[in-house]
């Protein structure tokens, strides 16, 4: 088999409009800027004396016309692309777009279908369906959903496994072919140092990323408003020393802490399983005081709802913290039988690392709202109701901070994905072996001038990941000002 171009047969027709979608839209672009420098604006609406309005357009409207009909072009040869790797038979004529296009079928349909359903459904959906009348709400809710899909298909995106190797194609370049009787016939974005499938790691990359962002973000929540609010609500010296510890923690260098939790003497003395033994509570007391605060005047719904808390989390509480298999662990109480599962050892100390860093940021923000918050009348009502000063605090003060913390919540996930790539380039994430983005790019960044393949996906697939959270984020904002 020959070496795959990039585009296949597709790209007599589609490469030319791409670059000169490409052009039109920098000449645009540059004109733009100097017609702004000059002083041309676009033009504005204009109402006559019969009452009809009227739109004197300027150079600068051109130019904006040119600029947004260049990057549908654009789109459209991309979508070409695509439907090309997806209706060709041949690997040849598909090109290494058309192939990785194709590879991606399961994540197509998946937007496609959540898209369709949530413009469908959207005046029921609340601030989400809201988020559809957003255009940069949409673009970053479909990246972000475009690497949730392709974290939940991995296996079915991915051609080959993480660790498998290919001596022979050892830093080869995008669209080598692969020695007969392999899984898959070519290597679609190259092999690394040591003849791994490039973008197979990428793929498979997105899982160990999706695992950890949103759900150490969503510890790092639990435990800023289990502090935050009361700290808010009550102030005195219960704000004083809950501020102080706070600012002490972010006082404290993020990537020193990670140094000092992944030293040999630390992990055998078992720090980050204490560590994960406090925060890991947070969750549970949370769940607990909302239940209990919502229903303490039925507490038969009341004692059913914790009673499933506590036997629920308790029992993935101690699974967490606990390894009976590992005999340098500090933590080896709970019985092999009802260990339901094990963390592995680099991934405990990423996850308890990012929620200790990030809980002091969400403590200060929801502290500072519920400052705020407390003070409008409808928090001096339920006092009058004589409701309880937790009942208040959740139901209440809470609902009517979800716009920031909703917002916080998705720029934060972006946030800890970012750190999860820089601990990864260090060194200091998960295990050299897996394929996370951070350790992929540290890997390949070391041979950057001379191959470049290995280091571009996975930094692009960071990227792409952050921006989406952030134009999801910006989207929330908008609609969530106007709710």
């Amino acid at each position: 088999m020959d070496l795959l171009t990039w585009t296949g047969s597709f790209g007599t027709i589609l490469n030319p409009l791409a670059m000169a979608a490409v052009a039109v839209f920098f000449l645009a672009f540059l004109a733009n800027f100097a017609f702004a420098i000059a002083g041309i604006r676009p033009g504005e609406v204009e109402v006559n004396a019969d009452g009809t309005m009227v739109l004197h357009k300027t150079p600068s409207d051109f130019a904006l016309s040119a600029m947004r009909y260049a990057v549908l072009l654009f789109l459209a040869c991309c979508i070409g692309y695509v439907i090309g790797g997806i209706v060709m038979s041949d690997i040849e004529q598909k090109g290494i777009l058309g192939a990785v296009g194709q590879r991606f079928v399961p994540v197509w349909i998946a937007l496609i279908v959540t898209f369709v359903v949530s413009i469908m459904f959207k005046s029921r959906l609340g601030l989400y369906g809201k988020l559809f009348d957003s255009p940069i709400g949409m673009v970053g809710f479909g990246l972000v959903m475009f690497w949730v899909f392709t974290a939940l298909f991995s296996s079915l995106v991915a051609p080959f496994d993480a660790l498998d190797q290919i001596s022979a194609l050892r830093n080869d370049v995008p669209g080598t072919p692969t020695p007969d009787g392999e899984a898959y016939s070519h290597y679609l974005f190259g092999g690394d140092r040591l003849g791994r499938d490039v973008f197979s790691r990428m793929v498979l990359g997105s899982t160990y990323v999706l695992q950890i962002a949103p759900l150490a973000t969503l510890f790092a929540f639990m435990v800023g408003i289990t502090l935050g609010l009361p700290a808010g609500y009550f102030g005195g010296k219960l704000d004083t020393g809950l501020t102080f510890v706070a600012n002490l923690v972010l006082a404290f260098p993020v990537i020193l802490l990670f140094y000092l939790l992944v030293t040999p003497e630390i992990v055998t003395a078992g720090v980050p399983q204490y560590m994960s033994m406090v925060l890991f509570l947070f969750p549970i007391i949370f769940l607990t005081v909302l239940f209990n605060s919502r229903f303490h005047t039925q507490p038969q719904i009341r004692n059913v709802l914790v009673a499933i808390t506590w036997v629920i989390g308790f029992t993935a509480y101690f699974s967490l913290i606990s390894n009976a298999d590992d005999p340098d662990g500090a933590i080896r109480f709970w019985p092999e039988a009802v260990d339901l599962f094990d963390i592995e050892g680099n991934l405990l100390i990423v996850f308890v690392s990012v929620v200790f860093v990030n809980s002091p940021t969400v403590f200060r923000i929801v502290r500072g709202i519920t400052m705020d918050v407390k003070t409008r009348d409808y928090v001096s009502a339920a006092t009058t109701r004589g409701e309880g000063p937790w009942y208040i605090m959740l139901w209440e003060i809470l609902p009517n901070a979800r716009g920031p913390l909703i917002v916080d919540f998705c720029l934060r996930i972006g946030y800890t994905t970012i750190l999860l790539g820089t601990l990864g380039f260090f060194g200091l994430g998960l295990s050299p072996e897996s394929p996370d983005w951070g350790s992929t790019i540290n890997e390949g960044r070391r041979l950057l001038t001379i191959y470049p393949h290995p280091a571009l996906p996975p930094a692009l697939a960071l990227m792409s990941l952050v921006l989406g959270l952030n134009l999801l984020a910006d989207g929330l904002r908008d609609e969530s000002l106007r709710d």
